[in-house]
C-alpha cells in the first residue's frame, strides 16, 4: 500500500487529495547532449514534479554490480598456473586424419588441374594455309568498294505515313550496312544524313536472343545465326531492316557489274516507283442562294480571304456610258399585268441589266425601280457554268426570263438599232429580221388596219418576211407535205384556227422544231387572242406555195 506523502493517509479511493499548489504536469526530459553526442538520462521526477520511488542506478552500473556479485561473496579469484608448453611438432607428431580432434571432413575430391601442366599436354600447333574467308584478305580486296541501292519505304498505310526515298550502302570490306536519307529542297525535315549508322545487320537471331536488349548492348556472333550479306539485296525485292520494309527499285552501275560477276545476275531491273499524281478533284460549289453574283459568291469557296472577281478593264473603258434600252411587256396570266410596261437598260461596260417600270396614274401599281443593276442568268444555264444574258439576246419579240418572270421585248430606241446594224455579225437572223421590220415600219406610211383585224394580227410585211426566212431554213423538213392535213383533222369547223394546247400537240407529233427562235416568233405572230392560233399562216412556212 502506497501512502500519501503529504498527509500520511492511505492511497485509497476517497482518502487521496489533490495538491492545489501543483502547476506543472509535464513529463521530464530524458534526452540530452554531452560533448556533442546525444545521451540518455533516466528521469528522477514524474509528472507534476513528484520524485520517482525507483532505483536511480543506470543500466551500466546495474550490469557492473551483477558481474561483481561473486567477487563480493568469495573475493578475487586466483589465477590458474599456466599449462606446460608443448611444441606443435611434438603434440601432432605421427597424427594423420582429424577425427581424433572431433573434426569431420568431406569425402575426398579430385585435385585441381594446373593450367600450365595441361597446356604442356596439348599436341604441337599445326600451321595450315588460311581459307578464302579471311577478314584481312576481305579488307584488302574489297576496300573502298561499296554497293549502292536505291530504295523506298512506303508507310502510307499508317496514319500520317508517307513514301520516302533512301539510299542503302553495303560495304564489301566488312559486310556492314548503312541507310542514308534522301532530302529534297523545302521538304520540311531536319537534315539528318543517316537513318541507320554503319553496322552489321542480323538476319536470323537465335531462339534465346529474341528478348535481347538490342537498344542497349551490341549483338555478337553468339546471338546471331545469320547476318545480311550482299546476296540478300536484290533489285525488285523487298528487304526488312529494323522492322522497316524497304523496296529496292534500282542500283548504280558498279553494283550491276558486281552482281553480274559474283552471282551471274545480269538482268537487274530498273523499276519506276514514281507515283502519278491523282487527277485534280473537281471542286463542287454549294447551291446558289440567290444573293449577289455567282462569281462573287464563289470566291468564298476558293480562298480564305475572298477578293472581288477580275473585271475586263478594256471593255469597261471602251463601252463606258453605253446603254441599250428596250421596251418590254410582262408575260403573265394575270389580267392586271397585261398593260404594264417596263424599260430594260443593258449596260455594255459591265453586262448588267436594270429594269424600270414607268408609273401610271390610277393603275393601282406603284412604279419605279423594278430591278437594280445586276447580271441576269439564263434559265437554261447551271450554277457551275452560269451563262448571262448578252446584248445579242435582246431584240424585238425576244422573251427574257428574269428570276422567274417572263418579259417580251416590244420596241427599242434608236441607239439600239444603230448598235445592231454596226454589229450585225453578232446577232441571229431572227434578231436582224426584227430590226428590218422595225425600220420598215418607221419608213412606211401609217396604214389603217381593217376593222376585222385585231390587235394581235401580224402585219403583212413582217409575216411574209418571216415565212420566207423559215421556208429557206425548213425546205428539207420530212413532214412538210402533211402538216396542213394534220391541222384540218382537228379543225372540224374549217375556221383556220386551233387551240394552243392542240396546236402544240400536233407540232410535237409532227416533230416540228417549235423551240427554234424563228418558229417561236412565227407562233407569236400567228396567235389570235389568248388561246387560238391561225394555223393557215403557220403552215405556209412549211410549204412551197
Amino acid at each position: 500500500m502506497v501512502s500519501n506523502p503529504v498527509h500520511g493517509l492511505p492511497f485509497l479511493p476517497g482518502s487521496s487529495f489533490r495538491d492545489p499548489t501543483k502547476t506543472a504536469f509535464h513529463r521530464s526530459q530524458t534526452l540530452g547532449y554531452r560533448n556533442g553526442y546525444a545521451v540518455v538520462r533516466r528521469p528522477t521526477v514524474g509528472i507534476g514534479g513528484d520524485r520517482l520511488p525507483v532505483n536511480q542506478l543506470s543500466q551500466a552500473e546495474l550490469d557492473e554490480l551483477a558481474n561483481k556479485a561473486s567477487v563480493l561473496t568469495y573475493g578475487q579469484p586466483k589465477q590458474a598456473p599456466p599449462a606446460e608448453f608443448i611444441p606443435a611438432h611434438v603434440a601432432l607428431d605421427k597424427k594423420v586424419f582429424l577425427e581424433s580432434q572431433g573434426i569431420e571432413l568431406n569425402p575426398p575430391e579430385k585435385m585441381a588441374l594446373d593450367p600450365y601442366t595441361e597446356l604442356r599436354k596439348q599436341p604441337l600447333r599445326k600451321y595450315v594455309t588460311p581459307s578464302d574467308f579471311d577478314q584481312l584478305k576481305q579488307f584488302l580486296t574489297f576496300d573502298k568498294q561499296v554497293l549502292r541501292f536505291y530504295a523506298i519505304w512506303d508507310d502510307t498505310d499508317s496514319m500520317f505515313g508517307e513514301c520516302r526515298n533512301y539510299i542503302i550502302h553495303y560495304y564489301l570490306m566488312d559486310d556492314t550496312v548503312e541507310i542514308r536519307e534522301v532530302h529534297e529542297r523545302n521538304d520540311g525535315r531536319d537534315p539528318f544524313p543517316l537513318l541507320m549508322n554503319r553496322q552489321r545487320m542480323p538476319k536470323v537471331l537465335v531462339e534465346n536472343a529474341k528478348n535481347f536488349p538490342q537498344c542497349v548492348l551490341e549483338i555478337s556472333d553468339q546471338e546471331v545465326l545469320e547476318w545480311y550479306t550482299a546476296k540478300d539485296f536484290i533489285v525488285g525485292k523487298p528487304i526488312t531492316i529494323l522492322r522497316r520494309t524497304f523496296f529496292i527499285y534500282d542500283c548504280d552501275p558498279f553494283t550491276r557489274q558486281y552482281y553480274k560477276e559474283k552471282f551471274g545476275i545480269s538482268d537487274l531491273p530498273q523499276i519506276d516507283v514514281s507515283k502519278k499524281e491523282p487527277p485534280p478533284v473537281k471542286q463542287e460549289l454549294p447551291p446558289y442562294n440567290g444573293y449577289g453574283l455567282v462569281e462573287d459568291s464563289a470566291q468564298n469557296c476558293f480562298v480564305l480571304i475572298p477578293k472581288a472577281p477580275r473585271k475586263d478593264v478594256m471593255k469597261m473603258l471602251m463601252d463606258d456610258n453605253k446603254v441599250l434600252r428596250y421596251l418590254a411587256a410582262l408575260d403573265s396570266p394575270i389580267p392586271e399585268d397585261k398593260d404594264r410596261r417596263f424599260v430594260f437598260s443593258y449596260f455594255l461596260a459591265s453586262d448588267m441589266i436594270s429594269i424600270f417600270e414607268p408609273p401610271v396614274r390610277n393603275s393601282g401599281i406603284i412604279g419605279g425601280k423594278y430591278l437594280g443593276r445586276t447580271k441576269v442568268v439564263k434559265p437554261s444555264s447551271s450554277v457551275e457554268n452560269p451563262i448571262y444574258y448578252g446584248p445579242t439576246d435582246f431584240f424585238i419579240g425576244a422573251v427574257i426570263e428574269v428570276f422567274g418572270h417572263r418579259f417580251i421585248i416590244l420596241d427599242t430606241d434608236d441607239y439600239v438599232l444603230k448598235y445592231m446594224e454596226s454589229n450585225a455579225a453578232q446577232y441571229s437572223p431572227e434578231a436582224l429580221l426584227s430590226i428590218q421590220n422595225r425600220v420598215q415600219k418607221r419608213e412606211a406610211p401609217a396604214l389603217e388596219l381593217e376593222n376585222t383585224q385585231t390587235k394581235e394580227d401580224p402585219g403583212e410585211q413582217e409575216l411574209e418576211a418571216l415565212i420566207d426566212t423559215i421556208q429557206k431554213q425548213m425546205k428539207h423538213h420530212p413532214c412538210k407535205d402533211n402538216i396542213r392535213e394534220a391541222f384540218q383533222i382537228y379543225d372540224k369547223e374549217a375556221s383556220g384556227y386551233v387551240d394552243k394546247e392542240m396546236f402544240f400537240k400536233i407540232c410535237d407529233s409532227l416533230h416540228l422544231p417549235v423551240d427554234d427562235s424563228l418558229i417561236k416568233e412565227l407562233i407569236r405572230v400567228c396567235s389570235h387572242g389568248e388561246d387560238k392560233i391561225n394555223y393557215s399562216n403557220f403552215v405556209r412556212a412549211f410549204s412551197n406555195g
